[in-house]
C-alpha cells in the first residue's frame, strides 16, 4: 500500500512528504523529481521542447513504475490527476491524499519557492493569482474525485498536517510491521 499525495503546486506535497515518509520510516518519492532527474533536464525544457503532452506521459510512466512498489510516500506533480489512467493506478496501488491551500496562500509559497519559476512553467497566459484561480477550478473535481481523504494545509505546521493524514486514513494500514514506528 502505498501514499499518494496530489493537489495543486506548492500545497505542501512535497514538503508534507518528506516529513510522512521519515514517521512511517518509507522512502519518499517526488515524481516531478524523478522526472527532471531521468530526462536531464528541467520541467520547463520538456514543455518547450516537447509540450505538455509528451511531460504527461513521462509522467505517466513515471507514476506506473512507482506503483509496482509499496509502502512509499509519492508526492505527484499537480496535474497527475489529468490523466484518469493515473489516477487509476494511483488507486489500485494505494490511498490518495488531496492537500489543499488557499489561493493566496499558494501565491505567497510560489513566489517564495526559487524552483518555480525555473523549472515549473505558466500554465496559462494569465497573472500568477488568476493562473491559480484558473487552474484550480478547473482541477478541483478531478482532486475531489480521486481523493480519499482531504486535508487543507493553510494554517497548520507540517507535523500537524501529517497527524490529521495519519488519523485520517487510520493507523493500521500505515503500520510498519518491521519496527512499529508510526
Amino acid at each position: 500500500m502505498n501514499l499518494f499525495l496530489i493537489g495543486y503546486r506548492c500545497t505542501g506535497k512535497t514538503t508534507v512528504g518528506k516529513a510522512l515518509a521519515q514517521r512511517l520510516g518509507w522512502p519518499f518519492r517526488d515524481t516531478d523529481q524523478l522526472i527532471v532527474e531521468n530526462a536531464g533536464t528541467s520541467i520547463a525544457r520538456m514543455v518547450d521542447a516537447g509540450g505538455w503532452r509528451y511531460f504527461r506521459e513521462r509522467e505517466r510512466q513515471t507514476l506506473a513504475d512507482l506503483s509496482v512498489a509499496d509502502r512509499q510516500v509519492v508526492a505527484t506533480g499537480g496535474g497527475i490527476v489529468l490523466d484518469a489512467r493515473n489516477v487509476r493506478a494511483m488507486q489500485r496501488s494505494g490511498k490518495i491524499v488531496w492537500l489543499t491551500a488557499g489561493e493566496q496562500t499558494i501565491q505567497a509559497r510560489m513566489l517564495a519557492d526559487e524552483s518555480t519559476a525555473g523549472n515549473r512553467p505558466p500554465l496559462t497566459g494569465t497573472g500568477l493569482l488568476a493562473e491559480i484561480a484558473v487552474v484550480l477550478a478547473d482541477r478541483r473535481p478531478l482532486y475531489e474525485k480521486a481523493a480519499d481523504v482531504t486535508i487543507d494545509t493553510d494554517r497548520e505546521a507540517v507535523a500537524a498536517v501529517c497527524e490529521r493524514i495519519v488519523v485520517a486514513l487510520g493507523r493500521e494500514w500505515m503500520m510498519d510491521e518491521g519496527d512499529g514506528r508510526m
